[in-house]
């Protein structure tokens, strides 16, 4: 297993409103995507695109707020009420290899694959296992930049 592209980093926010204006009047951010719901899985979306080398697309930062208090970005709350880093996410272009690959290494998958926000095939990895940063692996997404 190689380590793959850095796809994003997810920020967890108490305020998506306040997270978009901070990256747009702060960091200069010219393009943020439109916010969305993704219930299953208890967050609210926002995508900020950085930009990469050569105009190709950059890493994007993942703007994550809860969908009530049973999300799992409400328990990360509790504990940073400011929000902050929540996790890494690295692609990889096999998922089903990949959660083999991590579980044969004795390192603690969080659940099976499911659909994530670039609507590919994703699952986590316990930070525990992973020098104390959660980490999303992700099945590369196809289309432009990829």
């Amino acid at each position: 297993m190689k380590l793959g592209r850095l796809n994003h980093v997810g920020v967890a926010t108490p305020s998506l409103e306040r997270a978009i204006a901070f990256w747009r009047d702060i960091m200069g951010a010219q393009i943020i995507r439109e916010p969305f719901d993704m219930a299953g899985q208890g967050v609210r979306v926002c995508f900020v695109e950085t930009p990469g080398a050569d105009s190709t697309a950059g890493t994007q930062i993942e703007l994550l707020e809860p969908l009530g208090e049973t999300s799992p970005i409400a328990a990360f709350l509790a504990k940073n009420p400011q929000g902050g880093q929540h996790h890494l996410a690295f692609e990889v272009p096999d998922i089903a290899a990949a959660k083999d690959w991590f579980e044969r290494q004795g390192k603690r998958v969080l659940g099976e694959p499911r659909l994530g926000a670039h609507g590919t095939l994703v699952f986590f990895v316990h930070p525990r296992d992973m020098g104390g940063v959660l980490t999303e692996i992700m099945e590369t997404p196809k289309g432009a930049g990829h």
